[in-house]
């Protein structure tokens, strides 16, 4: 079962063998990792439900039923992001590389070292508190460049793709001072105080908000 309003990582261990489960959950508390554990994919998206904690998908490739490659293809069809760790066995290592072609986070190969297996997931839990970091940021970037006029996502667009300011005028057939006036009141909105900042933010924007 799923425990909610822990903040802390979450590790979910998809697996159809109960040893599997309980030597890797005992693992990975013994480096203060919080665990849920299920015994196959069905399950566990029976429960699943989006957090905002950051948390990695442990699973094994073969299972009964759905593998670990089908349900990582599921949980990326519900918009699920979450970084994967596929576990395999001897001889699965060219299905494994293309499971991380199709974006999973890493594989492990059984019998793997403990260390190891801490490591990756480790590594999948920074990636997906960067995840986190980035789309709060990206979020706050979009509420912003929301008080944008027409014409200031006009010239910020412009800005982006890396106009000079008469070259900005001449294409929105503006005076060099009222771009200048427009950029000025768009660093503002954004609250940046470089050229640099306010490219790096306009980066972030879905394209549609960034056309002229």
């Amino acid at each position: 079962m799923l425990e909610r309003g822990a903040n802390e990582p979450r590790v979910y261990v998809v697996d159809d063998e109960a040893d599997v489960r309980d030597s890797v959950t005992l693992l990975l508390r013994s480096v203060a990792l919080r665990t849920a554990t299920f015994a196959d994919a069905a399950g566990f998206l029976d429960a699943y439900r989006p957090e905002t904690r950051p948390a990695c998908l442990l699973t094994d490739l073969r299972m009964p039923g759905m593998c670990g490659l089908e349900l990582f293809l599921a949980l990326r069809q519900r918009g699920c992001r979450m970084p994967a760790v596929i576990m395999t066995g001897h001889g699965e290592v060219g299905v494994a590389v293309r499971a991380m072609k199709a974006g999973v986070f890493d594989f492990i190969e059984k019998p793997f070292r403990g260390q190891d297996l801490i490591e990756v997931v480790q590594q999948a839990l920074r990636r997906c508190s960067q995840n986190i970091d980035e789309a709060a940021s990206r979020r706050e970037v979009e509420v912003r460049a929301a008080t944008l006029t027409p014409r200031e996502r006009e010239v910020m667009a412009l800005v982006v793709r890396g106009e000079r300011n008469k070259a900005i005028a001449r294409e929105l057939d503006l005076s060099v001072r009222t771009v200048e006036l427009h950029r000025a009141r768009i660093m503002e909105k954004l609250g940046v105080r470089t050229l640099s900042d306010l490219v790096r933010m306009g980066m972030m924007l879905p394209e549609a908000e960034t056309e002229s």
